[in-house]
């Protein structure tokens, strides 16, 4: 039954996958240059592939052995392709960034989720690897065609991505982690790394939307060494404009910290963190040109255990 499951996911990650083929930025910014032919056959091969998928998961469902198998190398081939065109898009988020001269703004004391690069080198892999799956997906397109698998409608489902939360949908969690996770083991060694000091490590993590700043808190979040390591984890959506107060009893009270109706939202807070080594992920935000309100928010959380950080 679990594996009858697991094939189900199949279609929501090739229907994600599709949609990151067709964004805008691949062609605004032209890094698939020299690939626009490589680029068209994906976007229309893709489709032929999902359009079959419901058939074949009905099919793998009544234990067809060859559906089963074939869902599974679609999986695989979703998961390359993905990881393939999240790259086309950070490098294009990245000339966007260096078009609009974010990205020499950016500081080295931060996490920063542009990819080291050099143009050619770039072009020269991602077009080996943009041919392999072009390759892998005509041999799926010639199993599905010798299954016989029929056009079915894909059946509606909700697939938000909650990008003001800790947790990861199920649905999207093994693509996340597979194409972040050099990024999600740099930041966790970093915040291991700073169990015995006694200050506050605030680490941001910086880019541009649609980088996947969330994703990888996230990632960061619930990572099993992380777990163990924290006394304490905090996770609360900023937003773009905040109240200091406010915000420090959304902290307390949207994490199950105990409050005292007596105390301030700051004193409860400072409370909440006293003693413990805590982490407490701030997402959301973007308002950074009013810095003493971060300096009255930093002065109540310095009162944590040794190795408590913020990101």
């Amino acid at each position: 039954m679990a594996e009858v499951l697991a094939t189900m996911v199949v279609g929501p990650l090739l229907s994600m996958v599709k949609e990151k083929a067709s964004s805008y930025l691949l062609d605004q910014y032209k890094v698939m240059e020299g690939m626009e032919e490589q680029h068209k056959l994906l976007k229309r091969k893709l489709p032929a592939v999902l359009d079959v998928i419901a058939d074949a998961e009905e099919q793998a469902a009544k234990h067809r052995e060859g559906a089963k198998a074939w869902l599974e190398e679609v999986r695989t081939v979703a998961y390359k392709a993905n990881d393939v065109l999240d790259e086309f898009k950070y490098e294009a988020l990245r000339r966007k960034a260096k078009a609009e001269g974010h990205y020499k703004a950016l500081g080295m004391d931060v996490i920063k989720l542009f990819p080291s690069h050099n143009r050619f080198v770039f072009r020269y892999k991602m077009a080996n690897r943009l041919c392999m799956i072009l390759q892998e997906i005509d041999v799926l397109i010639a199993e599905m065609n010798a299954f016989r698998f029929k056009f079915k409608p894909q059946p509606q489902m909700l697939m938000q991505w909650r990008q003001t939360d800790a947790c990861i949908p199920t649905v999207s969690v093994d693509i996340a982690s597979k194409s972040r996770a050099q990024e999600t083991k740099d930041l966790v060694d970093r915040l291991l790394a700073g169990a015995s000091s006694k200050d506050l490590m605030v680490l941001p993590i910086v880019g541009m939307g649609g980088l996947g700043k969330t994703t990888l808190a996230q990632l960061v979040y619930n990572d099993t060494e992380i777990q163990k390591h924290f006394d304490l984890r905090l996770w609360v959506c900023v937003s773009e404009d905040f109240d200091v107060d406010s915000l420090a009893n959304r902290i307390v009270k949207e994490n199950g910290c105990q409050a005292s109706g007596s105390s301030s939202a700051l004193d409860n807070l400072q409370k909440a963190v006293s003693g413990k080594r805590y982490l407490l992920v701030l997402d959301d935000v973007w308002n950074r040109d009013e810095p003493s309100k971060w300096e009255r928010l930093k002065s109540y959380l310095q009162h944590g255990g040794s190795g408590s950080s913020v990101c």
